[in-house]
């Protein structure tokens, strides 16, 4: 069975912000599952036996280096998406996350070919197709 395909996959996802108006995002690399050469901000599978604050830590640190400082948890998304020509289907919880920028740098360079700050008013081109839909549903909650 695969996940995401045979059965919803739990992910969390965060926006990391500085506490200043600047959120880090990374460019999705050639060996990113997909949607290569797209701005996203992070995220990752829950593990089996894994709380979900563990996950966000966990994941934190693993693609950014650094220790959440502060967390808030927004909501959730269905996502369902199609990967090479299949229906997929993931239920996103989502966090807004404030960081030390001095701590943020890229821990899967395998992954990931860039890392940037950005504003919310100033976002790269070519961004991952989910960052639509979370800038719509938590706009407000990313501005605060």
């Amino acid at each position: 069975m695969i996940k995401g395909i045979d059965y919803p996959r739990v992910s969390v996802t965060y926006a990391c912000h500085d506490g200043a108006g600047n959120f880090v995002m990374h460019k999705r690399g050639k060996n990113c599952r997909d949607e290569h050469g797209t701005w996203d901000f992070g995220g990752g599978g829950v593990k089996l036996h894994e709380t979900i604050e563990d996950t966000l830590k966990n994941e934190v640190m693993e693609e950014y280096c650094a220790n959440v400082l502060e967390h808030e948890f927004l909501g959730y998304r269905d996502v369902r998406r199609h990967h090479e020509g299949q229906p997929t289907h993931w239920v996103a919880l989502d966090f807004k996350v404030r960081l030390d920028p001095g701590q943020v740098k890229n821990g899967e360079p395998d992954k990931f070919d860039d890392l940037q700050w950005f504003t919310l008013d100033k976002l790269p081109k070519y961004l991952h197709s989910q960052i639509k839909h979370h800038l719509e549903k938590y706009i407000n909650e990313l501005q605060s």
